[in-house]
């Protein structure tokens, strides 16, 4: 995950540099239950409405979130399929607080009604997610389910007034680009927490549909709304978090924002783009599946590493075995082509690996989502490295860009 707001935060009120260590265990996304009541085009766990067989028992899920909190897991995103029509959801939650996690649902918004919130409430969630997949008909054309829209946005304004911090999440491609700044208006008209843009990866039904993935200039003109906007709250000292996943050359594409719009902040951004250092999957960010199969991250559903009913959790993310995960696990990874070559290699870290793996068979490829063009990563044609002069606009144009926000 790409944390914008935190980058636009360093260039409003710069920071002193301070060493980061490495987070005591991964981010767990946990997909206690497949069913769901929507089909949605990009679902990456092909979910459908009726109960598949196999799923974790309450009583394994327990056994196992004390595993995972014993191996120093601070965060639990409790997902599915739709989490809500798990049967011992809030049972499962209220265990995953009293643990100490920090507690996330990740739904499609359409069960949250009166009744629900007041329950998501009781739990103290620290967090909601909702995906959006743009206004009204774009959505409910996406969910496949008339309403659909109307339904997830009633569930956040519920949220909202019962406390409770919800953001949205939203997966761009071609078929819903244009809905990004209507989004971004929605977002501040109702007073929105976070905004989650997702690059589409190739997963699931992601994967069937990836002939519609956004073109390259489709994605860096979404980036740099999202840059714009992300500082224009920064710059007025009003909190909301931007935040983007599923591709990791964002952090380079910002640094070439930083450096035309702000080029003394450059090299200090720069910084903190390395200490962050991209990719995090099967390292920082692990899955579990709804039958208890461990996977680098949710993109990895057709990758499994073991499962825990066979064997701890903390031994699977451990074992670097399994030639995938000794590649994720390397610093830097064994990556070729323009990956390989690339100047940026430190800050994106390869990105997700997963679309050159579903593209090509082979999961060190190079990148066919990098939007960045072979000038900006420093290399030729072919994947040979070439030398840049940097470039900086003149500081008299800077500050005039500076001062319009």
């Amino acid at each position: 995950m790409f944390r914008i707001s935190q980058f636009m935060q360093e260039i409003a009120s710069p920071s002193p540099a301070r060493r980061r260590g490495a987070p005591p265990g991964p981010v767990v996304i946990w997909n206690l239950v497949r069913r769901c009541n929507l089909t949605c085009k990009h679902c990456y766990s092909i979910s459908a409405d009726k109960d598949f067989p196999g799923e974790l028992s309450t009583d394994e899920v327990y056994a196992v979130m004390e595993d995972l909190r014993a191996f120093g897991v601070p965060v639990l995103i409790l997902s599915g399929g739709e989490p809500l029509l798990r049967h011992d959801l809030f049972e499962i939650a209220r265990r995953a607080k009293a643990l100490g996690f920090y507690t996330a649902l990740s739904s499609n918004g359409t069960l949250i009604d009166e009744p629900m919130v007041e329950r998501i409430a009781a739990v103290g969630f620290d967090y909601v997610g909702v995906s959006l997949d743009g206004i009204a008909g774009t959505h409910d054309r996406f969910r496949r389910c008339d309403g659909a829209f109307d339904r997830s946005l009633r569930g956040i304004r519920l949220c909202h007034a019962a406390g409770i911090k919800a953001g949205v999440r939203y997966t761009m491609t071609e078929d819903n680009a244009a809905d990004l700044p209507a989004l971004l208006r929605l977002i501040d008209d109702e007073g929105i927490d976070k905004f989650y843009f997702s690059h589409l990866n190739y997963a699931g039904r992601g994967n069937k549909n990836r002939a519609d993935d956004a073109r390259l200039r489709t994605t860096r003109e979404a980036m740099d709304l999202l840059f714009e906007t992300a500082w224009d709250y920064a710059r007025r000292g009003i909190v909301k978090e931007f935040v983007t996943g599923n591709n990791d050359a964002d952090g380079v594409y910002l640094l070439s924002w930083v450096r035309e719009r702000f080029p003394e902040a450059a090299a200090r951004v720069e910084a903190r783009l390395v200490e962050w250092g991209g990719n995090a999957s099967g390292v920082n960010v692990a899955n579990i599946d709804n039958e208890g199969n461990v996977h680098p991250d949710t993109m990895w559903w057709h990758h499994t590493l073991g499962n825990v009913r066979r064997r701890p959790f903390s031994a699977i993310w451990q074992d670097v075995s399994d030639p995938l995960m000794a590649g994720l696990k390397q610093r830097p990874r064994p990556v070729t082509g323009r990956c390989g070559a690339c100047r940026h290699l430190a800050i994106c870290n390869g990105n997700t690996r997963v679309r050159a793996q579903q593209l090509t068979g082979d999961p060190w490829a190079e990148d066919p989502a990098c939007y960045l063009t072979d000038e900006e990563i420093g290399v030729a044609p072919g994947g040979a490295r070439i030398e840049l002069v940097p470039w900086s606009r003149p500081a008299t144009a800077g500050a005039a860009r500076r001062g319009d926000g």
